[in-house]
């Protein structure tokens, strides 16, 4: 059976979280679309809290610990990635911004990437197209159409109304994982013979 690689970031801080709980959603809706396709998956599950004392000395000594290593090889080397915060003061989490800035600018380019996020109030569902999809798009990783945002009240009795939209995101993190990243062209390859210019 064929297989991919997921990596899952969970950038929630308390326990037990939200933002955990969506990530597993969202990975659960992911694992069993990929299933369905026949395709087994190999996840991993990255909690930030965890390592947030090395994301720090990351920051300040330039070198990653072993544990930090570990979960950077884990994301950079899958073949999607599911990325999740809570929303704080309007945008992603200090840690999670912290973890994406040790990460080399070029890591994350071509990763299909599911972002995701919650908060205590539906007024903070905007985040995820004008913070998040801005810093995937800057990092060239390849964000799904549908990001999935969490509202207080949608979990418990409500929690049936966030179904499709996981489904949905779920549905085109697969998609994207089905295509390969198409092959970039090198213009200067083939270069025109100066003749050409000469006579065009």
């Amino acid at each position: 059976m064929t297989a991919r690689t997921i990596a899952v970031v969970s950038a929630g801080l308390s326990q037990p979280s939200s933002t955990r709980l969506l990530a597993d959603r969202l990975t659960e809706a992911t694992v069993a679309r990929l299933a369905a396709d026949g395709i087994r998956s190999d996840v991993t599950v990255i909690e930030l809290r965890e390592l947030a004392q090395d994301v720090t000395n990351n920051l300040v000594t330039g070198f990653p610990s072993p544990k930090l290593e570990t979960a950077i090889s884990a994301l950079t080397g899958a073949d999607g990635a599911i990325m999740v915060t809570p929303i704080f003061t309007t945008s992603y989490s200090g840690l999670f911004k912290s973890f994406i800035d040790v990460l080399d600018p070029q890591a994350l380019s071509g990763l299909p990437v599911l972002i995701g996020a919650t908060g205590g109030t539906e007024r903070h569902s905007l985040a995820l197209d004008y913070a998040m999809r801005p810093l995937f798009a800057y990092l060239k990783a390849l964000p799904v159409p549908t990001g999935v945002y969490a509202a207080s009240t949608d979990w418990g009795p409500n929690a049936a109304g966030l179904r499709p939209r996981i489904t949905q995101a779920a549905g085109e993190l697969v998609a994207a994982l089905h295509h390969e990243t198409p092959t970039k062209s090198d213009p200067f390859t083939n270069p025109t013979p100066f003749e050409d210019l000469l006579n065009s």
